[in-house]
């Protein structure tokens, strides 16, 4: 995910190769963001934050505990931190790093073809330049939404973090239904995909509502009808549901600890 919105920084022309610092452990990885962005790279954090605007956080949850070691009380006054880490809350990052000026993102896997979204929130010390810049940066990597309140993370973290496992799981289903019914893979894979593409396209572009959308698809007693039947009887649109909030509930207890 830095990658991404490394990637979406650069080809966006926000800030140039040697605007940006990288703090790897990895040296395999250090010579790869060198070699293919032209970044500068070093194996440490805090070589990596002087002179920094912005400083983007982007471990494993489990990381932390070493980078708090490491940044505690590191990060001056006229800097920002932007944890894109599941789970931390703005508390425990701010007591982590001894440091008030926090913003926390969360976005999701699509930012890797700059198709994101990512909502994002940050704390009163957060300075207006810096959530401008935050805005222009997410933007680069796709669409982004500011709430004004943390807990609406958990709740993007289970419809938009989440979202597209969801969609990917839909998508190999349908494709394995064509397969069933008797398309060749490769037919039912293009339908597929250009169906869910298309589809989406059309609610966005068109404004209206999916519900809306679905009844012009939906003749009586037609082959749309019928199928419906089933995804209704097998309380799929309910499972749906279910599953963003059970993906919601875990996010919370994740960021109690």
């Amino acid at each position: 995910m830095a990658e991404a919105i490394l990637k979406g920084v650069l080809a966006a022309k926000l800030a140039g190769p040697e605007d940006i610092s990288v703090g790897e452990p990895v040296a395999a990885r250090r010579d790869l963001l060198s070699g293919e962005h032209g970044v500068v790279v070093t194996e440490n954090n805090l070589d990596a934050i002087k002179g920094a605007d912005l400083v983007v956080l982007a471990i494993k949850p489990q990381d932390l505990p070493t980078l708090f070691g490491q940044m505690n009380g590191k990060l001056d006054s006229g800097q920002t931190a932007i944890s894109i880490i599941a789970g931390a809350k703005m508390a425990s990052l701010a007591q982590g790093l001894n440091h008030a000026a926090i913003i926390r993102v969360m976005p999701n896997t699509p930012a890797q073809i700059g198709e994101g979204m990512s909502f994002w929130t940050c704390a009163p010390e957060v300075g207006v330049a810096h959530r401008v810049l935050t805005q222009s940066m997410l933007d680069t990597v796709g669409r982004e939404a500011y709430v004004d309140d943390e807990k609406y993370m958990d709740m993007a973290t289970a419809v938009s973090g989440s979202g597209p496992a969801y969609v990917f799981l839909i998508i190999e289903a349908l494709i394995d239904a064509g397969v069933y019914v008797g398309l060749p893979r490769e037919a039912a894979r293009t339908a597929a995909l250009q169906t869910i593409y298309g589809s989406t396209k059309l609610v966005m572009e068109s404004g209206k509502n999916p519900a809306e959308l679905k009844a012009m698809v939906v003749s009586p007693a037609g082959t749309t009808a019928e199928g419906l039947q089933v995804l209704e009887r097998a309380g799929v649109p309910a499972a749906i549901v279910d599953a963003v909030n059970a993906a919601y509930l875990k996010s919370v207890k994740l960021g109690q600890g």
